[in-house]
């Protein structure tokens, strides 16, 4: 039997997961593997360390619930979701509309509306605006029956999914119409803090950060045939517009509520108007997925299937 180091450790592992049936995962699992062990070689890690890192893993699986995904916060807060997201954009066929982060509070099961119905249950005066513009292709193509999801924090700060699991509050499901035109009514967004109450917020604080998101609404856009498109719209005047702690804002997501547009399709409303660029499907797009889920959907797995072993040789 061969005496491990910790300079032949790293291919002592490696060779005895050459084995693996699946390419993709031999790929993936055997590049962890030589990060790993570099990243503890690189800062002489500790026992200690070791311990503690494992510790604050374990704390993060704990805080997970259908209506948390504490895991996704944690990719986040570390620039993960965003390196991610912008590797996946590289294989788009074409530049559309440029993506920002799902983030960790999108839902599967929300209300399909009419145009231009609000989203808020309840709405403070001076708050309300519209939120509007065109779904096309990248060729201006208008795109007829696009399904337009939004979603965002109330006038508290909260998502729906953070005060009530049940509830279900400042988000909805919209179509086009025939000129790819997407109305909704809403309020407008505030920033807020990330949950700073679990093991993430700590590791945030004790890094000295400030946990602040800018004010932003989410989307989710979607037409047979084209990519599907994960963004969101900022609002310029946020004061963390620049420093989002999840790295997931940029300038040209960047809009202004418009106090008086006399195209707005609901007068008298201050309003938001954004078009949207769809990409065509590429062969990437039919089995990559998005970044970041429904927490619920994680927590049944569906979101994603290891491949299962190859049948042993008889």
């Amino acid at each position: 039997m061969r005496e491990l180091t910790p300079d032949t450790v790293t291919n002592a592992v490696l060779e005895q997961m050459a084995t693996t049936p699946d390419p993709r995962m031999k790929e993936v699992m055997a590049a962890a593997v030589k990060h790993l062990h570099a990243f503890a070689r690189d800062v002489n890690l500790t026992p200690g360390e070791w311990i503690k890192g494992i510790e604050f893993m374990t704390l993060v699986g704990k805080m997970c619930t259908p209506a948390r995904q504490e895991f996704i916060l944690l990719s986040d807060t570390l620039g993960l979701s965003a390196l991610v997201n912008g590797l996946h954009d590289r294989t788009a066929l074409e530049e559309g509309t440029h993506t920002s982060l799902l983030g960790p509070f999108y839902r599967e099961a929300s209300p399909k509306l009419a145009p231009g119905t609000q989203i808020a249950k309840h709405v403070k005066p001076g708050t309300e605006c519209v939120l509007y513009g065109r779904v096309t292709g990248v060729d201006g193509k208008p795109l007829a029956d696009a399904t337009v999801s939004v979603w965002q924090t109330g006038a508290d700060g909260l998502y729906d999914i953070q005060e009530n699991a049940s509830s279900v509050d400042y988000r909805g499901v919209f179509s086009t119409d025939k000129d790819g035109l997407y109305v909704v009514r809403t309020v407008r967004p505030r920033g807020y803090s990330i949950p700073m109450d679990g093991p993430v917020g700590e590791m945030v604080k004790a890094q000295k950060r400030h946990g602040m998101r800018p004010a932003h609404i989410h989307f989710l856009v979607g037409s047979p045939g084209y990519r599907e498109l994960v963004t969101a719209l900022y609002l310029r005047d946020d004061p963390h517009l620049a420093d989002d702690v999840v790295f997931g804002s940029s300038d040209d997501l960047a809009v202004d509520i418009a106090p008086s547009d006399p195209e707005c399709p609901i007068p008298g409303l201050p309003s938001i108007r954004f078009d949207l660029k769809l990409s065509r499907e590429g062969e990437a797009d039919k089995t990559s997925g998005r970044v970041g889920s429904d927490p619920s959907a994680i927590l049944k797995g569906e979101n994603a299937k290891v491949a299962a072993p190859a049948p042993a040789a008889s």
